[in-house]
């Protein structure tokens, strides 16, 4: 009788957890389909989360670390030299800042050359579409 109890809630539970896991699966899913689509989607997004994946960051923390609001090159550069030459260890810097805003430039670079190529693959396309023979 007690095994028939013991049996009857290691099924209840195993049926628990199962709907559990697969709730919170979905909601993955869910999330990452909706984060695609704020990325722009398709190509774009693949682009973005590769370009995440190889940084180590995202673009939002990378423009926190150097403290940038917009993608601007000029101060980006500026940002990253102040910080740099701030955290360096022959100045008692911490050499953890100085390579995490290093990694920050780089991403926020690679990100502006991946909308500087966006943008020229655009108006590469309306130069095609409205019959311009200068492509």
């Amino acid at each position: 009788m007690a095994a028939r109890y013991l049996a009857q809630i290691i099924v209840l539970g195993g049926q628990v957890v199962g709907r559990a896991f697969a709730k919170a699966l979905r909601q993955e899913i869910q999330a990452s389909q909706q984060a695609a689509k704020q990325r722009g989607g398709g190509q774009a997004g693949a682009k973005a989360a590769s370009a995440n994946s190889i940084s180590g960051m995202t673009v939002e923390e990378a423009q926190k670390i150097l403290n940038v609001s917009k993608l601007d090159a000029a101060a980006i550069e500026e940002k990253y030299k102040h910080l740099f030459e701030v955290n360096d260890k022959k100045k008692g810097g911490s050499f953890y800042i100085q390579s995490k805003v290093v990694r920050a430039k780089e991403r926020l670079d690679s990100e502006l050359k991946m909308a500087k190529d966006a943008e020229g693959r655009k108006i590469t396309s309306e130069n095609r579409s409205s019959g311009d023979p200068q492509t």
